[in-house]
C-alpha cells in the first residue's frame, strides 16, 4: 500500500484570510449585504457616517398564516429577531424602517410597532408608495417619522376574512382590537383619538369600504406623520438624534 503523504499546514496558510486585499475584503462585505439583503430584507451600511440598520417592511404583513408564495410579505418571525438584535447591539446607532406595506395581519404588525416603539436607540421611519391599513400604527411606531409627498396611508376599521361567528362577543372583539390600534396610534402621533375614529369610520371616501385615504401632506396636516421628507431627509434627521443621544450620555458621564 502506497503511504499517503502528510500535509502540514504553516501559519502563513492559517493566515491567508486575515491577509486578503481591500478589494477583496469590500467584495466579501459586500456580497454578505447581498446576502443579508435577500434573506432578510434589510441591511447595516457601515462606511457613513453613523452605523445605522435599515429594515424594509414591504408588501403584506404576514402573521400566523403563510400566504400563498405569490404575495410580497414581510413575515414577522424574522423582523423581531432583527428589532431585538438591533437593540443589543453596541455598534448599530440607529434605525431606519423603510415602509411600502398594504397592510396584512394585525397582530403581527401591531407587535413589530410596539417593539419599534420601545427601543432605546433612535430610530425614524420613511413611508413611500403606502403605509395602509396596520401600516399606519408601523409608521407612527418610530421617534420621528417622515412620509414623501406621492405616497398615501388608508384609514380604517378592523376586517377579518374567512369564517366569522355573528355573535356579540365578535363583534365586542374587533371593538377592543380596534381600540388598542386606536391608542396606540394616538400614543405615538399627534393625532387626537376622536379625529382618528372620525377618518377611520368616514363613509364617503372609499367607494367599497369603510375609511378614509390620505396622501403625504394630508398624513403631516392630520398629525399622523411628523413631517415630509425623503431619504435623504430621514437619514440626516436620524444622523441628528445619534449626535444629540451621544451628547447627553457624555454629559451623564461627566
Amino acid at each position: 500500500m502506497k503511504k499517503k503523504d502528510k500535509i502540514i499546514f504553516t501559519s502563513d496558510d492559517a493566515d491567508q484570510d486575515s491577509h486578503a486585499s481591500p478589494d477583496e475584503e469590500m467584495a466579501k462585505q459586500q456580497n454578505e449585504q447581498a446576502q443579508q439583503i435577500e434573506d432578510t430584507g434589510s441591511v447595516t451600511p457601515t462606511k457613513g457616517k453613523h452605523v445605522i440598520h435599515c429594515l424594509t417592511i414591504v408588501g403584506q404583513i404576514e402573521g400566523h398564516y403563510i400566504l400563498p408564495p405569490q404575495n410580497k410579505t414581510t413575515k414577522y418571525e424574522h423582523v423581531i429577531p432583527q428589532l431585538v438584535a438591533i437593540q443589543q447591539d453596541p455598534d448599530i446607532e440607529g434605525l431606519i424602517i423603510i415602509l411600502n406595506t398594504v397592510g396584512g395581519d394585525v397582530e403581527a404588525g401591531l407587535a413589530i410597532a410596539e417593539l419599534i416603539s420601545g427601543m432605546r436607540k433612535p430610530t425614524v421611519s420613511l413611508v413611500l408608495g403606502g403605509g395602509h391599513s396596520i401600516g399606519v400604527p408601523l409608521a407612527c411606531s418610530a421617534k420621528r417619522s417622515f412620509i414623501v409627498p406621492s405616497a398615501t396611508m388608508t384609514i380604517h376599521p378592523v376586517r377579518m376574512n374567512g369564517l366569522v361567528l355573528g355573535i356579540p362577543q365578535t363583534l365586542s372583539y374587533f371593538d377592543k382590537m380596534q381600540e388598542r390600534i386606536v391608542r396606540f396610534v394616538c400614543d405615538n402621533s399627534h393625532i387626537s383619538a376622536d379625529r382618528f375614529r372620525e377618518l377611520m369610520m368616514a363613509t364617503g371616501e372609499l367607494m367599497m369600504d369603510v375609511g378614509t385615504v390620505v396622501d403625504g401632506q394630508a398624513a403631516v396636516d392630520e398629525g399622523l406623520i411628523d413631517q415630509l421628507g425623503g431619504l435623504g431627509d430621514a437619514v440626516r434627521c436620524l444622523y441628528d438624534m445619534i449626535e444629540e443621544e451621544q451628547r447627553q450620555q457624555k454629559e451623564e458621564a461627566q
